[in-house]
């Protein structure tokens, strides 16, 4: 067994190892190195730590020895420092971006309030591969497409035929981008130093022009009035939601047909303003509307004017005085905007509002002639069926102008879903040929239908098949105004079934059909007459 040595001549076994103390590299050599500015992989000659190679260590050793000859004959060219290490542009002006600022004008067609607008932009010039980048500042609520306005690429010259260079760039200058001209104003510190390294003048700065449009929409400051000593802020936060409500007549005395209307009138307590609301009634042959004044400070008194107004809207530099809520006395006529009203009644909560802050004041309702309306009073009469549809439909043609589909009993739809009471049926007619005809007629729980089907016959000479579609058949005798159908109670052994001019006679039933009838919780709902006739049918078919 052969034995490792270390440097110091011992075995390579423990506590016989040392490190060295003058080892301060660690780390593992690159293996990249840049040539003629051209990354190319490199073969270390070292190892981890700085440490040669053993082939290395011989080729030193050999180069040593080498060094040791002297050489027959010298040349100067050997001894000369070696050239520059060459570096391409891209790497040198990578990430080099020169920046203008500048603007361009946008003219507004077909509007009154501008002609044009000057909208800033900033001009990228990357100095890599020369081309060009332009952005305009997003500005909120300006209702424009803002951002990157042309993506970054060479821009041809428009003169010369060849693209921009940063010596065509300078300040005060027009830029012609795509057949767009932007003026370039100023630009940033780096720019300036750049440009100022490759020997460019740049002109003086010229500062942005002034959107009139944006000017024009910024608000001006307030003019410094003295404060009012009432803190409205305490009045909406104490009194928000506190509406005052009067009960009123409007009397239209200006007009052609003197007419009396109830209107409500609304106080807001909030912010001290009024609302007059029209109560609508049904066919009084006037449009849903019934906003008679919006809501708003009414002035009570305004100030005298030494010449007529022109306009109709009025100041608060011009009122008085405005309407309070003690202005407002129960049975008493009051003119809002020219208009007469007669305040007869109030809510609770006015009541209470006014006995409580204002107690001098008597507020009793008073009593006001109630009209007597002919048409309302008189009995309306539902016209006859016309035999179209069902008695549902019909009656909703009767009632509203656009129709709306009769309400349908959902919980009863799905709990009796699927499930139908089954009987046997003879035709009773006149004529001998019907009486061998047998039908099967079926109740349906969901929803109160009855459809009947024919049994097909051997040589009858009838076409069996569906005889009545699934509808709600009337009892006789059925109006609009009372209407009574077919149901379960109704139908026992023997018992008659018009439908629609047909006679029908019950003579057998389902077995299914007693089950359910003794099921139902309440027994009133069905008669016993029924029940013993489906008892006395259905036991004498079992027995036989």
């Amino acid at each position: 067994m052969s034995w490792y040595w270390n440097s110091h001549g011992l075995p390579f076994l423990p506590g016989n190892s040392f490190r060295d103390v003058t080892k301060c590299a660690f780390h593992r050599s690159q293996t990249l190195h840049y040539k003629n500015g051209f990354a190319l992989p490199h073969r270390p000659g070292d190892e981890i730590g700085k440490d040669a190679h053993l082939s290395e260590q011989l080729l030193q050793q050999k180069i040593n020895t080498l060094t040791l000859m002297t050489p027959d004959v010298r040349l100067e060219a050997l001894y000369k420092m070696a050239p520059e290490e060459f570096v391409p542009a891209h790497v040198t002006l990578d990430k080099k971006v020169l920046r203008f600022y500048g603007y361009f004008q946008q003219d507004v067609l077909f509007s009154p309030d501008e002609v044009y607008r000057v909208r800033p932009v900033m001009i990228y010039y990357y100095l890599e591969d020369d081309s060009m980048l332009l952005f305009e500042p997003r500005v909120k609520n300006t209702g424009l497409l803002q951002g990157r306005l042309l993506k970054r690429q060479r821009v041809p010259h428009k003169e010369r035929g060849d693209h921009y260079h940063y010596k065509d760039l300078n300040v005060d200058i027009d830029l012609d981008v795509y057949g767009v001209t932007f003026h370039i104003t100023h630009c940033d510190e780096f720019t300036k130093e750049f440009m100022k390294s490759e020997g460019i003048i740049l002109n003086d700065p010229r500062p942005m022009p002034v959107d009139p449009y944006t000017n024009g929409r910024k608000v001006p400051e307030s003019c410094h009035i003295t404060p009012s000593q009432f803190d409205q802020t305490h009045q909406f936060l104490t009194m928000d939601g506190k509406v005052l409500r009067f009960y009123a007549l409007w009397d239209d005395a200006h007009r052609l047909y003197r007419e009396t209307r109830t209107v409500i009138i609304h106080y807001y307590l909030a912010d001290d303003t009024v609302e007059i609301r029209e109560v609508h009634e049904q066919n009084s042959g006037r449009d849903p509307f019934p906003v008679v004044m919006c809501r708003q400070r009414l002035p009570k008194t305004l100030k005298p004017k030494p010449f007529p107004s022109c306009v109709l809207e009025v100041s608060e530099d011009e009122v008085d005085e405005y309407f309070s809520p003690t202005d407002f006395q129960v049975g008493q006529t009051m003119k809002l905007l020219s208009r007469s009203f007669l305040l007869y009644d109030f809510d609770g909560f006015t009541k209470e509002y006014f006995q409580t802050n204002h107690p001098e004041m008597e507020m009793k309702p008073i009593k006001v002639p109630k009209k007597v309306d002919i048409y309302h009073n008189r009995k309306r009469d539902v016209p006859p069926y016309n035999g179209f549809g069902s008695l549902e439909d019909s009656l909703q043609n009767c009632l509203y102008l656009i129709p709306k589909p009769p309400k349908k009993d959902v919980i009863k739809m799905l709990d009796n879903n699927l499930k139908e009471l089954r009987y046997s049926a003879t035709l009773n007619s006149k004529y001998p040929v019907d009486n061998s005809r047998r039908f099967i007629l079926t109740y349906y729980l969901a929803n109160d239908m009855i459809s009947i089907f024919e049994k097909p016959g051997r040589n009858s000479g009838m076409i069996a098949g569906k005889f009545l579609e699934k509808m709600r058949i009337p009892k006789p005798g059925s109006t609009l105004e009372n209407l009574d159908f077919y149901s379960p109670a109704d139908f026992a052994i023997g018992a008659k079934v018009d439908v629609f001019g047909h006679r029908f006679v019950l003579t057998d039933a389902d077995q299914y059909v007693l089950t359910y009838l003794e099921s139902i919780s309440n027994p009133l709902e069905i008669p016993s007459e029924t029940l013993d006739s489906l008892r006395q049918k259905l036991g004498e078919g079992a027995a036989k």
